[in-house]
């Protein structure tokens, strides 16, 4: 399966209270209204706005 990969719209904290910038890459687990996001092992609930998909990785860029 391939990872699922984002980045953030808008700063956000993590479990650990690290503050995370726009633009931070996560990696995504779920689907719906809200998602796990991680970054380095640190949690991050996300809810739909907060992030956008990136293609995946094994996805060539056309």
């Amino acid at each position: 399966m391939t990872r699922r990969l984002g980045v953030l719209l808008v700063p956000v904290s993590g479990l650990s209270g690290t503050s995370y910038p726009v633009g931070t890459q996560v990696a995504i687990r779920g689907t719906g209204a809200s998602v796990d996001g991680f970054v380095g092992g640190d949690w991050l609930p996300l809810a739909w706005w907060e992030f956008s998909d990136t293609p995946p990785v094994d996805t060539p860029l056309v």
